[in-house]
């Protein structure tokens, strides 16, 4: 049996459009920190010039993604925005609690492994996940 879906009214229309240009956003963004990572060693022989237009276009790539995170946030109802702001809060204060003690055992040499930054942002990606997924189901 063949079910018709209920017509988007325009919230839900804007939603979507915006859930989309948030995902291209972070894709894009994505895509351009393995540029910047792996390009220089694997692409342009550790050219200076081609290393600093990565990075330069990492960091407009990141500008454009924080304004469609803005514009996302703007466009959801209330309920969301508590959810997302309330996950972005607790992503920020664990990462700063846990970079500086992070940070000071990678200085004196405690930790057996070499500290890198990709493991504070996937800490970060965690935490925001799971913080959202928490949200989303207390609020339900």
């Amino acid at each position: 049996m063949n079910q018709l879906k209920p017509p988007e009214n325009g919230y839900q229309s804007r939603l979507r459009t915006n859930t989309i240009r948030l995902v291209c956003w972070n894709g894009a963004w994505a895509g351009t920190c393995l540029l910047l990572a792996f390009g220089p060693k694997f692409l342009w022989n550790k050219g200076l010039l081609l290393t600093l237009v990565a990075a330069a276009l990492n960091v407009a790539v990141g500008i454009g993604w924080i304004l469609a995170n803005k514009k996302y946030v703007e466009e959801q109802d209330e309920l969301q925005q508590k959810v997302y702001l309330n996950a972005l809060g607790i992503t920020v204060g664990v990462a700063v609690i846990a970079s500086v003690p992070y940070s000071a055992m990678a200085a004196y040499h405690v930790i057996p492994f070499k500290a890198d930054i990709g493991q504070l942002v996937m800490l970060m990606v965690l935490t925001f996940f799971v913080s959202v997924l928490y949200g989303t189901w207390r609020y339900r």
